[in-house]
Protein backbone atom coordinates (compact mmCIF):
# COMPACT_ATOMS: atom_id res chain seq x y z
CA UNK A 1 0.00 0.00 0.00
CA UNK A 2 2.73 2.45 0.97
CA UNK A 3 4.71 1.56 -2.15
CA UNK A 4 1.70 2.29 -4.35
CA UNK A 5 1.26 5.66 -2.66
CA UNK A 6 4.95 6.42 -3.20
CA UNK A 7 4.69 5.35 -6.84
CA UNK A 8 1.72 7.63 -7.45
CA UNK A 9 3.33 10.55 -5.64
CA UNK A 10 6.43 10.11 -7.77
CA UNK A 11 4.42 10.08 -10.99
CA UNK A 12 2.24 13.03 -9.94
CA UNK A 13 5.31 15.04 -8.96
CA UNK A 14 6.95 14.44 -12.34
CA UNK A 15 3.75 15.33 -14.21
CA UNK A 16 3.20 18.48 -12.13
CA UNK A 17 6.77 19.70 -12.53
CA UNK A 18 6.86 19.02 -16.26
CA UNK A 19 3.48 20.59 -16.92
CA UNK A 20 4.14 23.56 -14.64
CA UNK A 21 7.54 24.35 -16.15
CA UNK A 22 6.12 24.10 -19.68
CA UNK A 23 3.24 26.44 -18.80
CA UNK A 24 5.57 28.97 -17.17
CA UNK A 25 7.87 29.03 -20.21
CA UNK A 26 4.89 29.43 -22.55
CA UNK A 27 3.48 32.36 -20.55
CA UNK A 28 6.91 33.94 -20.36
CA UNK A 29 7.35 33.80 -24.14
CA UNK A 30 3.86 35.18 -24.73
CA UNK A 31 4.56 37.98 -22.26
CA UNK A 32 7.87 38.83 -23.94
CA UNK A 33 6.36 39.07 -27.40
CA UNK A 34 3.23 40.79 -26.12
CA UNK A 35 5.18 43.63 -24.52
CA UNK A 36 6.71 44.41 -27.91
CA UNK A 37 3.36 44.92 -29.60
CA UNK A 38 2.08 48.53 -29.50
CA UNK A 39 -1.45 47.61 -28.47
CA UNK A 40 -3.11 50.32 -26.32
CA UNK A 41 -3.76 49.33 -22.70
CA UNK A 42 -2.69 45.72 -23.36
CA UNK A 43 0.97 46.64 -23.74
CA UNK A 44 0.87 48.80 -20.61
CA UNK A 45 -0.74 45.97 -18.68
CA UNK A 46 1.85 43.45 -19.84
CA UNK A 47 4.73 45.82 -19.05
CA UNK A 48 3.39 46.10 -15.51
CA UNK A 49 3.71 42.35 -15.08
CA UNK A 50 7.10 41.08 -13.97
CA UNK A 51 8.24 37.71 -15.29
CA UNK A 52 11.91 37.95 -14.35
CA UNK A 53 11.44 34.98 -12.03
CA UNK A 54 9.96 32.70 -14.72
CA UNK A 55 13.25 31.42 -16.14
CA UNK A 56 14.71 30.68 -12.71
CA UNK A 57 11.58 28.83 -11.57
CA UNK A 58 11.42 26.82 -14.80
CA UNK A 59 15.05 25.74 -14.38
CA UNK A 60 14.41 24.69 -10.78
CA UNK A 61 11.33 22.71 -11.78
CA UNK A 62 13.14 20.93 -14.62
CA UNK A 63 16.01 19.98 -12.28
CA UNK A 64 13.58 18.59 -9.73
CA UNK A 65 11.75 16.73 -12.49
CA UNK A 66 15.03 15.20 -13.69
CA UNK A 67 15.91 13.90 -10.22
CA UNK A 68 12.50 12.33 -9.65
CA UNK A 69 12.49 11.09 -13.23
CA UNK A 70 15.80 9.30 -12.64
CA UNK A 71 14.26 7.37 -9.74
CA UNK A 72 11.21 6.61 -11.87
CA UNK A 73 13.52 5.36 -14.61
CA UNK A 74 15.14 2.84 -12.26
CA UNK A 75 11.74 1.55 -11.17
CA UNK A 76 10.41 1.20 -14.71
CA UNK A 77 13.65 0.00 -16.33
CA UNK A 78 13.86 2.80 -18.89
CA UNK A 79 17.48 3.80 -18.29
CA UNK A 80 19.86 3.12 -21.15
CA UNK A 81 22.17 0.20 -20.47
CA UNK A 82 24.81 -1.65 -22.48
CA UNK A 83 24.44 -5.34 -21.65
CA UNK A 84 25.95 -6.92 -24.77
CA UNK A 85 28.84 -8.40 -22.73
CA UNK A 86 26.66 -9.40 -19.77
CA UNK A 87 24.36 -11.41 -22.03
CA UNK A 88 27.33 -13.47 -23.25
CA UNK A 89 28.35 -14.52 -19.73
CA UNK A 90 27.27 -17.81 -18.16
CA UNK A 91 24.03 -17.69 -16.20
CA UNK A 92 25.68 -17.60 -12.76
CA UNK A 93 28.15 -14.90 -13.78
CA UNK A 94 25.40 -12.91 -15.46
CA UNK A 95 23.34 -12.97 -12.26
CA UNK A 96 26.29 -11.88 -10.10
CA UNK A 97 27.26 -9.15 -12.54
CA UNK A 98 23.73 -7.77 -12.53
CA UNK A 99 23.63 -7.80 -8.74
CA UNK A 100 27.00 -6.08 -8.63
CA UNK A 101 25.73 -3.35 -10.94
CA UNK A 102 22.65 -2.85 -8.76
CA UNK A 103 24.79 -2.65 -5.63
CA UNK A 104 27.03 -0.08 -7.32
CA UNK A 105 23.94 1.92 -8.16
CA UNK A 106 22.82 1.79 -4.54
CA UNK A 107 26.23 2.85 -3.25
CA UNK A 108 26.62 5.68 -5.75
CA UNK A 109 23.18 7.19 -5.19
CA UNK A 110 23.49 6.72 -1.42
CA UNK A 111 26.83 8.55 -1.38
CA UNK A 112 25.49 11.38 -3.56
CA UNK A 113 22.46 11.69 -1.30
CA UNK A 114 24.62 11.85 1.83
CA UNK A 115 26.97 14.42 0.32
CA UNK A 116 23.98 16.46 -0.84
CA UNK A 117 22.43 16.33 2.63
CA UNK A 118 25.69 17.44 4.18
CA UNK A 119 25.90 20.31 1.70
CA UNK A 120 22.41 21.71 2.31
CA UNK A 121 22.86 21.27 6.08
CA UNK A 122 25.76 23.71 6.00
CA UNK A 123 24.12 25.90 3.36
CA UNK A 124 21.25 27.14 5.53
CA UNK A 125 19.25 24.08 6.57
CA UNK A 126 20.99 23.98 9.96
CA UNK A 127 20.08 27.60 10.63
CA UNK A 128 16.49 27.24 9.36
CA UNK A 129 15.65 24.15 11.44
CA UNK A 130 17.27 25.44 14.62
CA UNK A 131 15.46 28.75 14.23
CA UNK A 132 12.16 26.99 13.55
CA UNK A 133 12.35 24.95 16.77
CA UNK A 134 13.71 27.82 18.86
CA UNK A 135 17.18 26.33 19.30
CA UNK A 136 20.45 28.20 19.42
CA UNK A 137 21.61 28.70 15.84
CA UNK A 138 24.66 30.78 16.71
CA UNK A 139 27.50 30.11 14.29
CA UNK A 140 25.22 28.45 11.73
CA UNK A 141 25.22 30.25 8.36
CA UNK A 142 21.87 31.56 7.24
CA UNK A 143 22.71 30.61 3.69
CA UNK A 144 22.24 32.46 0.39
CA UNK A 145 19.04 32.91 -1.58
CA UNK A 146 18.27 32.59 -5.28
CA UNK A 147 18.71 35.81 -7.34
CA UNK A 148 15.14 36.28 -8.63
CA UNK A 149 12.80 34.30 -6.40
CA UNK A 150 14.91 34.93 -3.29
CA UNK A 151 14.25 31.41 -2.05
CA UNK A 152 16.77 29.82 0.32
CA UNK A 153 19.14 27.83 -1.86
CA UNK A 154 19.17 24.93 0.57
CA UNK A 155 15.50 24.30 -0.26
CA UNK A 156 16.25 24.30 -3.98
CA UNK A 157 19.28 22.01 -3.55
CA UNK A 158 17.37 19.66 -1.26
CA UNK A 159 16.28 17.77 -4.36
CA UNK A 160 19.79 16.29 -4.53
CA UNK A 161 19.49 14.22 -1.33
CA UNK A 162 15.75 13.61 -1.79
CA UNK A 163 16.08 12.41 -5.38
CA UNK A 164 19.28 10.47 -4.75
CA UNK A 165 17.89 8.63 -1.71
CA UNK A 166 14.72 7.86 -3.65
CA UNK A 167 16.83 6.50 -6.50
CA UNK A 168 18.83 4.43 -3.99
CA UNK A 169 15.58 3.00 -2.64
CA UNK A 170 14.50 2.11 -6.17
CA UNK A 171 17.78 0.25 -6.73
CA UNK A 172 17.09 -1.69 -3.52
CA UNK A 173 13.56 -2.44 -4.71
CA UNK A 174 14.80 -3.69 -8.07
CA UNK A 175 17.49 -5.78 -6.37
CA UNK A 176 14.98 -7.53 -4.12
CA UNK A 177 12.74 -8.23 -7.11
CA UNK A 178 15.70 -9.58 -9.07
CA UNK A 179 16.72 -11.89 -6.22
CA UNK A 180 13.19 -13.27 -5.99
CA UNK A 181 12.34 -13.64 -9.66
CA UNK A 182 15.61 -13.28 -11.56
CA UNK A 183 14.06 -10.57 -13.72
CA UNK A 184 14.74 -6.88 -14.11
CA UNK A 185 12.07 -4.29 -14.86
CA UNK A 186 11.77 -3.76 -18.58
CA UNK A 187 9.78 -1.05 -20.27
CA UNK A 188 7.75 -2.16 -23.28
CA UNK A 189 7.89 0.68 -25.80
CA UNK A 190 4.85 -0.70 -27.63
CA UNK A 191 2.63 -0.57 -24.55
CA UNK A 192 0.33 2.40 -24.07
CA UNK A 193 -0.72 3.24 -20.51
CA UNK A 194 -4.46 2.95 -20.04
CA UNK A 195 -4.82 0.42 -22.85
CA UNK A 196 -4.86 -3.26 -21.86
CA UNK A 197 -3.27 -6.00 -23.92
CA UNK A 198 -6.72 -7.37 -24.77
CA UNK A 199 -7.67 -3.96 -26.09
CA UNK A 200 -4.50 -3.90 -28.15
CA UNK A 201 -5.38 -7.24 -29.71
CA UNK A 202 -8.96 -6.12 -30.37
CA UNK A 203 -7.74 -2.87 -31.96
CA UNK A 204 -5.31 -4.78 -34.16
CA UNK A 205 -8.07 -7.17 -35.21
CA UNK A 206 -10.40 -4.30 -36.14
CA UNK A 207 -7.75 -2.38 -38.06
CA UNK A 208 -8.19 -2.98 -41.79
CA UNK A 209 -5.17 -4.42 -43.54
CA UNK A 210 -4.45 -3.08 -47.01
CA UNK A 211 -3.31 -5.81 -49.43
CA UNK A 212 0.17 -5.42 -50.81
CA UNK A 213 -1.19 -5.59 -54.31
CA UNK A 214 -3.30 -2.48 -53.70
CA UNK A 215 -0.14 -0.61 -52.74
CA UNK A 216 1.64 -1.68 -55.88
CA UNK A 217 4.08 -3.89 -54.00
CA UNK A 218 4.97 -7.19 -55.60
CA UNK A 219 4.94 -10.27 -53.48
Amino acid sequence: MLLKILDHLEEWMIAFLMGGATLIIFLSVVHRYGTGMPIPYVQDYLLALHFEWAQELAIIMFVWMAKFGAAYGVRMGVHVGVDVLVRRLPAAWRRNTTLGALVCGMLFTGIIGSLGLRFIWGNGMHYALFTLFGLDAAGAPQGPTTPDLEWPTWIVYSVVPIGSYLMCFRFMQVSVHFLRTGELPHHNEAHVDGLDDDDDDMFAALTPVTPLSALGVAR
